[in-house]
């Protein structure tokens, strides 16, 4: 049984650690919306973060770091997982994440968490992870 998580308006660092947790227990899960979960912070500084992430390192060597809503998403959970290690690669497999609604969970009952929810956040400042995706150039 797949657990169905809408990221909508989740802040993306608790987000990816509750996720990282529940998939290192062996749960799968699938992240639906992913260009609406948000990162707390100013936009200019959120964005310089990710276009100087996105710039680090080489063309040929890396590290290489993602455009798109749902590989940043995935990305940021792969961070907090021992991903190098067995049990982590498996439970970054169990991991699958998505931009919008795919069609096999359109009847089903997304679960949200509220221990993520933005309305926890101490300051209205917050960016979209969609909104990073295009600045840095996604075609999504």
């Amino acid at each position: 049984m797949v657990t169905v998580i809408d990221a909508a308006g989740l802040r993306l660092g608790r987000l990816a650690s509750i996720v990282a947790k529940r998939s290192l227990q062996g749960e799968e899960i699938a992240i639906i919306n992913a260009e609406a979960a948000v990162i707390s912070g100013a936009k200019a500084r959120v964005l310089a973060d990710y276009d100087q992430k996105r710039k680090r390192g080489s063309r040929e060597g890396g590290p290489f770091y993602p455009r798109r809503p749902d590989h940043i998403v995935k990305r940021t959970i792969r961070g907090m997982l021992p991903y190098k290690r067995q049990r982590g690669i498996e439970a970054f497999a169990r991991v699958k994440v998505y931009v919008g609604v795919p069609e096999e969970f359109a009847d089903i009952k997304a679960e949200t968490i509220e221990s993520a929810h933005i309305e926890g956040l101490s300051t209205p400042k917050y960016v979209a992870v969609g909104t990073i995706s295009s600045i840095l150039g996604a075609k999504f």
